[in-house]
């Protein structure tokens, strides 16, 4: 395994053309990009990546891309997850075979698992390819909450190594550090974007963040500034980004987020339906708060 996967991950937006294809131009411009400004780690074709819409193919076409694009600067993480557990273990498999560092898998959407079956799922998964395992929680998005007692059998596998966590009830991440402190070599990440500051004061290894697609440098900053122990700084930077953090949500991720990244001009104007682009009466807001951050 490469480095520790620590800090700023960007769960990275899969440009794509007005036609509706793959932008690989893009996404090479914005792999060098996100490496010059301190992104710590890259996760290809996550949920914000449009996981959902892609096909198979292009799936592991982008993760095949994103991986010798990267080229070892920093580590890859690929979005290997689905509801169907032969359909994650293919991709799994396949993630492993063209060389990424790590795979993040969300737990199996809309089937609604028992904590029993998502145990059977991650292990058959964890058994199928030699790969670092990252779980990934949003029950907001599957209908499926993966809880701590649940995580903690499951990081007794030596391929399961951390967890993204989009639940921000401090008594839940509380717990969850426990499990880490006490396996030792198991992460937890923050998968929530407005309260991955107190996550990380609390002990956190990082974020899995949409708001580094944009304002990766500030991100990584917060980060580090935090693993620094200099907390009067990340905070400062962290209330600045405030009003960016709950704008990236205001429809449904990742509408606003490659909205702001077409604005910037790192990607065409494109997303797969069933999402839409951002709708005209968040525009002018959004706009505002760019410019006050120097985004644009």
């Amino acid at each position: 395994m490469m480095q520790a996967l620590n800090g700023s991950l960007v769960a990275l937006i899969t440009p794509m053309l007005e036609s509706g294809g793959i932008d690989f131009s893009s996404l090479g411009k914005l792999i060098d990009w996100h490496i010059n400004e301190g992104t710590n780690g890259i996760v290809s074709v996550g949920t914000t990546g449009e996981s959902a819409t892609v096909n198979i193919e292009e799936h592991v076409k982008i993760i095949e891309y994103t991986v010798k694009h990267v080229n070892k600067r920093i580590p890859v993480i690929a979005g290997t997850g689905a509801n169907s557990t032969s359909e994650a273990r293919d991709l799994t498999q396949q993630a492993c075979a063209l060389g990424a560092d790590f795979a993040l898998i969300v737990t199996p959407y809309y089937n609604k698992p028992t904590q029993k079956g998502l145990i059977k799922h991650y292990i058959e998964l964890a058994e199928s390819a030699d790969l670092p395992q990252i779980l990934y929680n949003v029950p907001s998005r599957t209908a499926c909450d993966l809880l701590p007692s649940t995580a903690s059998i499951l990081s007794d596998h030596k391929n399961i190594v951390g967890i993204k966590e989009a639940v921000s009830e401090k008594e839940r991440i509380k717990e969850l550090l426990a499990i880490g402190r006490s396996k030792g070599n198991f992460k937890i990440y923050s998968g929530d974007d407005p309260t991955f500051f107190d996550f990380l004061k609390m002990g956190g290894d990082g974020v899995i963040s949409v708001a580094a697609n944009v304002i990766p440098k500030s991100i990584s900053s917060i980060c580090r500034f935090v693993r620094e122990n200099n907390i009067n700084e990340a905070k400062k930077l962290n209330e600045a980004n405030n009003n960016l953090y709950e704008l990236l949500f205001i429809e449904s991720n990742p509408i606003p987020v490659k909205w702001m990244a077409y604005k910037m001009g790192l990607t065409e104007n494109s997303i797969r339906l069933p999402l839409t682009k951002l709708d005209k009466q968040y525009q002018e807001n959004i706009i505002t708060e760019m410019l006050k951050l120097k985004m644009i």
